[in-house]
């Protein structure tokens, strides 16, 4: 039993060591990775003591390496790299524009960008900016994704928290299958509850909030 349970923290730490295989060398980022991998295997303990089995390990190692986040003092800098590349993925278009409210990032796409009107269906010109922001989120794994849906307020309070939702699930699932962790993604309908403008054009948006991991 002690032999199996070595095995699977094994692996779990080997899928720690290729979420981390992608960033940079430089001491923030050094720290970073420690953080991941004592994180994972933390994590897979956790979750075979839990569990008891390679699956719970695993998904164990999964939390395990998030939660390893990014020290408190290092929060900025990971966040700044982050915004820079996020903008530099959406500068190809004027789909996108991107805040930032301390160390949260928010990409907002027009939803007339990914959705035809009164559609939860991507477009086929979604595909290419979901792709380059999954890219980003790929590069950058200590942050938490929350995707959300908003409508406008033609049709029924109801209907458009339900088209809110459908968008989102759309939106997350698309990320998802360009290589995005789905542990670290929710998806949230706002329907019309949370109106940005006049305009019923602006306030139709999808939003992709990005929030630090911190350890």
């Amino acid at each position: 039993m002690k032999k199996h349970l070595m095995g699977v923290i094994a692996m779990a730490m080997a899928i720690a060591l290729m979420i981390v295989s992608c960033a940079g060398t430089t001491q923030t980022e050094r720290r970073t990775k420690e953080g991941v991998l004592v994180g994972a295997g933390l994590g897979a303990i956790l979750g075979q003591a839990i569990g008891g089995d390679t699956e719970g390990t695993l998904i164990g190692a999964g939390i395990g390496a998030a939660i390893g986040g990014i020290a408190g003092s290092q929060v900025g800098a990971y966040m700044d790299r982050q915004e820079q590349a996020l903008r530099s993925a959406v500068a190809a278009s004027d789909a996108a524009s991107i805040q930032r409210s301390q160390n949260v990032l928010t990409a907002t796409f027009k939803s007339n960008t990914f959705f035809d009107y009164d559609s939860a269906t991507l477009k086929p010109g979604a595909y290419g900016e979901l792709e380059r922001v999954a890219r980003v989120l790929r590069d950058f794994p200590q942050t938490r994704i929350r995707v959300e849906g908003h409508t406008d307020t033609t049709g029924s309070a109801q209907y458009n928290m339900n088209l809110s939702e459908r968008r989102a699930r759309t939106v997350g699932n698309a990320l998802i299958q360009r290589g995005v962790d789905p542990l670290r993604m929710e998806t949230m309908g706002f329907g019309e509850s949370q109106p940005v403008s006049s305009s019923d054009a602006a306030n139709r948006r999808v939003n992709i909030v990005i929030i630090p991991i911190q350890s």
